[in-house]
């Protein structure tokens, strides 16, 4: 069966009816039930390659559906659409019948290049809930979008918004992957989402799980046939099918490789998505070995994640692949025509960790040398490949909590807490690589990530100081005053590293262009100094266009102030450092 018939699966509005087509090849009948016949019966008639077809007439949009499924030893089973676009809730609901009715207004939206991106990771049920009897959702999302867009974010990651068991979590336990989750807003939601974000000049990019279902779910033994007591057609029916959290697609199969590639080019052509983050793609490609043995991997997974890259570029040149594997591996990567998965960047699992290590909060002693190392380390010879970032979902949960928060465990925003947010946000934001920020982070947000405590955006107004120094620090990476070029540069190299004093230095530029190199200087530890001597890139007078120590910031920061550094013929300088405080430089 080719994908261009695959794609024609699930409920489709016609002229004259809607025509419903499902895959059920081990099925004995299909017929499908809903609101027009007063949920009786309405066969389906057997296609070649276990397609079930049939135009109902009576059926229209609107109205909710499911498959009467005859398995080969005569079960009746009632399963929704696994295709289905919308489903009346999650755990017991009904799919819907839906058309393409949303007029867009986005011609002109077109997403920035990799290296002027910034991130926002954002989840919807808790990022603003205005109501606190009610779930967040897009429409509350959208009421904080020109914040953001003030913030000098310009890609918003929307953690999964699939529908998922229980109708709320993280949204990584998906149970019907071409539905919305209702409780967030549905179908018609995320569109009235996508295109305010684009009106916006915000892109939108989507995290998406292909690397398990969740368990018992329809599509679970979908027509009555399975082996070994495992999922059925759409899972590996051995150990292959085996993960933490659910049943593994059956990668090599091609009915089900067609059922992931439509589903990403849905949110592409449907709901004009600008990209995507694939989740745990090392769970797509590797299976555990038994009781901690070694892993063996799944050659149809890479091949898979190829053909998604792959097709993704082909609907949206400018669509932006993210990986997060914590493989390290720079095939992920490579170029599909070089034996690589096509990703045009993975998560940098290990850059906020280091962060932490130079601030001694994990592994015992502080130390600069893995920031030293995070900072140089990217894939396959481009600085952009690799997303960076101080705090994410995962850093701030799973029985950890935020970066100010494991500084500061009685709240998050003692004075310490915040000078070690902003320096690590500024490392962040000026690394090479591509910058994200978790939602919340910017006003001292405290505690662990999850799924039932919204945003306080009362700390939005009280860390208005923390606030602008984000939006100082995403202009300057965006260059928006034209004195920082290096900041979007292809280059990066470290200048100083005082291991003693936990002092470091790089430079940020574009190789071949002087003029653009931007100097970032970090202190990590708690020492300040009155002259310390640094020896800069070249000589010459360097303006300061950022200093975290600026009392604007927070009025009880000790300030070390100053306009300009010269570095002498020799490229000698001589600066005052406070304690946990970065400066960034650049020449007129």
């Amino acid at each position: 069966m080719s994908r261009q018939s695959s794609s024609k699966l699930g409920a489709y509005v016609q002229h004259h009816g809607v025509m419903f087509r499902v895959w059920a090849p081990f099925a004995k009948s299909v017929a499908v039930t809903g609101d027009w016949n007063n949920w009786g019966a309405d066969a389906l008639t057997s296609e070649p390659g276990g397609i079930w077809s049939g135009l109902v007439e009576a059926a229209e949009a609107g109205q909710t559906y499911r498959y009467l499924i005859t398995t080969a030893d005569d079960q009746i089973l009632k399963h929704n659409d696994p295709r289905a676009r919308s489903l009346t809730n999650s755990d017991t609901g009904n799919s819907i019948i839906v058309d393409d009715d949303f007029e867009w207004h986005d011609d002109n939206f077109q997403a920035l290049p990799i290296e002027q991106q910034i991130i926002y990771e954002l989840h919807v049920g808790t990022f603003h809930r205005p109501d606190p009897s009610t779930a967040g959702s897009f429409g509350t999302a959208i009421e904080k979008l020109d914040y953001l867009k003030e913030l000098g974010i310009t890609t918003i990651e929307l953690m999964p918004i699939t529908s998922m068991m229980s109708s709320s979590g993280w949204g990584y336990a998906p149970n019907y992957i071409f539905a919305v989750e209702s409780s967030l807003g549905g179908r018609r939601g995320l569109m009235e989402f996508v295109e305010a974000c684009h009106e916006r000049g915000l892109g939108v990019i989507l995290d998406v799980v292909y690397n398990h279902f969740y368990p018992k779910t329809d599509v679970w033994q979908f027509d009555g046939w399975s082996e070994n007591d495992r999922g059925g057609i759409y899972f590996y029916n051995d150990d292959r099918g085996d993960t933490p959290w659910g049943g593994r697609p059956d990668y090599g199969r091609r009915e089900v490789r067609d059922y992931l590639l439509d589903n990403l080019a849905m949110w592409l052509i449907e709901y004009h998505v600008d990209g995507f983050r694939v989740d745990s793609t090392i769970y797509m490609r590797n299976v555990k070995g038994p009781d901690g043995g070694p892993e063996t991997e799944i050659p149809d997974a890479w091949s898979l994640l190829s053909a998604m890259t792959d097709l993704a570029h082909k609907i949206k040149p400018s669509a932006l692949m993210i990986a997060e594997d914590s493989s390290n591996d720079p095939a992920l990567t490579a170029a599909v025509k070089d034996g690589g998965a096509g990703f045009d960047a993975q998560w940098g699992l290990a850059f906020p960790y280091a962060l932490r290590r130079g601030f001694g909060l994990v592994d015992g002693e502080p130390s600069i040398e893995p920031i030293a190392g995070e900072l140089m380390h990217f894939y396959n010879g481009r600085v952009f490949s690799k997303v960076i970032f101080s705090d994410s979902h995962d850093t701030a949960a799973n029985g950890s909590v935020r970066l100010n928060e494991a500084v500061d465990p009685d709240g998050g925003d003692d004075l310490l807490a915040r000078k070690r947010l902003l320096l690590a946000d500024a490392i962040s934001l000026t690394g090479a690589g591509i910058p994200m920020m978790l939602q919340g982070q910017e006003f001292m947000q405290d505690g662990s990530f999850n799924d039932w405590q919204d945003l306080e955006w009362r700390k939005a107004v009280q860390f208005r100081g923390i606030v602008l120094a984000h939006q100082h620090l995403t202009a300057l990476r965006h260059n928006y005053y034209q004195n920082t070029p290096g900041l979007t540069g292809a280059d990066i190299e470290i200048f100083h590293k005082d291991a003693a004093n936990r002092v470091i230095g790089y430079r940020r530029y574009n190789r071949g262009q002087k003029h653009s190199s931007t100097l970032v200087i970090a202190n990590f530890g708690d020492k300040r100094f009155d002259n310390y001597d640094i020896y800069l890139p070249s000589s010459g007078l360097w303006r300061v266009r950022f200093n975290s120590s600026w009392r604007g910031y927070s009025n009880d920061f000790h300030e070390a102030n100053y306009s300009s550094v010269e570095a002498d013929k020799s490229r000698k300088a001589t600066i005052t450092l406070s304690d946990y405080q970065v400066i960034i430089l650049s020449k007129d």
